[in-house]
């Protein structure tokens, strides 16, 4: 066995200075629950910062880019690949630019029904930038036309059926989610 394999880590930091450096820490605790890459998408002033690499979390951040994270809303995450490959675009947090901003989203887990939504969307015209299972949750996000990111997401979660937790921001609220049956954990 080349190393103990887990599933992926998220973390969401809010409403902290320096909410990146907590992610990270968070991240480097959670390290045996993803070891193929990591990363951090941080919020400031409407704007957004984003580390992400393949490796280990000490691998993956310096002081230099924790410092360029700056903010105090950040969403993180540690990567084992269940659903698309180790390719760089595959990296976590994904990050979006929707119609209402940019959505950084952090997921665990594996959605069943995710190849059948996902044609469903590319039939509507949606362009897919990643193999990730992740991306149809942001497609179905940014598809509604809720007037909230929480009904949008609340909306977003019906569709897809399968074990996962989340953890979403817009730099402006900081959401976490997980499926019906709480099989994948989130506290």
């Amino acid at each position: 066995m080349k190393s103990w394999r887990e599933e992926c880590g998220v973390i969401g930091v809010a409403g902290i200075p320096s909410a990146a450096e907590i992610a990270y820490f968070g991240l480097y605790s959670l390290q045996h629950r993803g070891q193929e890459g990591a990363g951090i998408v941080s919020f400031e002033e409407g704007q957004h910062s984003v580390v992400k690499g393949a490796g280990l979390v000490s691998d993956v951040f310096t002081p230099e880019s924790l410092a360029a994270l700056r903010g105090d809303t950040a969403v993180g995450h540690n990567r084992y690949s269940t659903t698309g490959s180790c390719r760089p675009e595959n990296q976590q947090p994904l990050v979006s630019h929707c119609l209402g901003g940019v959505l950084a989203v952090a997921h665990n887990g594996n959605l069943v029904n995710a190849w059948e939504l996902r044609q469903g969307l590319e039939r509507d015209g949606a362009i897919f930038q990643t193999s990730m299972d992740t991306e149809v949750i942001v497609h179905l996000i940014a598809r509604s036309r809720e007037e909230t990111l929480v009904a949008r997401t609340q909306k977003a979660l019906r569709a897809v059926h399968g074990a996962f937790s989340l953890v979403i921001s817009d730099g402006r609220r900081l959401l976490a989610a997980r499926d019906r049956q709480g099989f994948r954990p989130l506290c």
